[in-house]
């Protein structure tokens, strides 16, 4: 067992902030985030991979940190 269990309005909650943080900058800055998404889409798969692992594993030591200080 992982040692936390996973509530679902906190589930719900941390989608919903994703979404907030995932808004502001094309918001905030169209024309950057444009720039940045046809950056994206010309980047190589296997690096695109990697950086989406990337992430992938700094949201879990997040949550684990965060979860761990409860």
């Amino acid at each position: 067992m992982l040692g936390f269990v996973i509530k679902w309005g906190d589930l719900g909650a941390a989608i919903a902030l994703y979404l907030v943080f995932e808004g502001l900058v094309p918001f905030l800055f169209p024309q950057a985030a444009r720039r940045s998404f046809v950056r994206l889409a010309r980047m190589p798969s296997p690096a695109l991979r990697w950086m989406g692992f990337f992430s992938m594993v700094a949201g879990v030591l997040l949550l684990y940190s965060v979860r761990r200080g409860q």
